[in-house]
């Protein structure tokens, strides 16, 4: 069933909420050094920053995929995620033109599965990872989670994952996938690059978040919503979707991160 949240008390979540230090670390390499020595661009692009308790035990992480369209952006660890008890993983990952579908994804379930093999050793717990990002990187998100291709590639079932939050993210083709087919943008298709291909009942806890449907990008709220049905026509149990009214695109991220933290204890529970 669609949620539509009128307002939301967001100065609470922006409070630290624990008195634990952090450490941050920088320019981490997920692929391998083979990988790296052979590819200029991936050892430029492909790494990632992390954000960790320190001296914590058995933490979630969130692992977040930036924004700006598969063809911009730079990683990042969002301030609403800070100070929550949680670890952040940020993570670029190569762009278009420089490279097309599905590369892109492929640099997405890379980092995961640095996460889920390395996590451990900063005190992290490998069976509380959230995947998640906005837009673009929700897109990438999703893919990852849904299409079991990826992750099995590093011998990781993608439903180890305790649960999978795009922020207005696209879930038919992606825009930029279809113009790298020279397909126009407003041509919808739900092919092997929609996460909509890959609906299964057994996948792990999906939420979904958009904007306000007249204030969203394109059609990114209906998307949704019919992938919230799909799911759910499916079989799967604990799909939910948010609809934030009032807010467009772009400012939707903001209320979204209590959601967001919201999951990740319920999940826990």
């Amino acid at each position: 069933m669609k949620k539509i949240l009128v307002f939301l008390i967001i100065t609470v979540f922006s409070l630290p909420l624990f008195s634990q230090e952090y450490n941050t670390i920088q320019n981490i390499h997920y692929y391998d050094n083979k990988t790296n020595a052979s590819d200029a661009y991936i050892n430029e692009r492909c790494v990632l920053d992390m954000y960790v308790p320190k001296n914590g035990k058995n933490f979630p992480t969130v692992i977040w995929f930036h924004g700006g369209g598969l063809t911009g952006g730079q990683k990042e660890i969002p301030e609403a995620l800070k100070n929550k008890g949680v670890a952040v993983i940020g993570v670029n990952y190569r762009l278009s033109p420089k490279v097309n579908a599905p590369k892109y994804i492929e640099d997405a379930a890379a980092a995961t599965a640095w996460a889920f093999n390395n996590i451990k050793k900063y005190g992290g717990d490998e069976n509380k990872i959230f995947i998640s990002g906005h837009s673009a990187g929700g897109y990438l998100a999703i893919m990852v989670g849904l299409n079991k291709m990826y992750l099995k590639k590093y011998g990781i079932d993608a439903n180890q994952l305790a649960g999978i939050v795009p922020f207005s993210g696209q879930m038919i083709s992606h825009f930029t996938a279809r113009k790298e087919k020279g397909i126009d943008e407003l041509d919808a298709r739900i092919d092997d690059m929609a996460p909509l291909h890959f609906i299964r009942a057994d996948a792990p806890p999906l939420l979904l978040i958009t904007g306000d449907r007249e204030k969203e990008l394109l059609g990114r709220y209906e998307e949704n919503a019919y992938m919230a049905r799909m799911m759910k026509l499916k079989g799967h149990k604990e799909t939910t979707l948010y609809e934030l009214q009032g807010f467009d695109h772009v400012g939707m991220a903001q209320p979204a991160f209590p959601l967001l933290l919201n999951e990740i204890k319920r999940v826990k529970k």
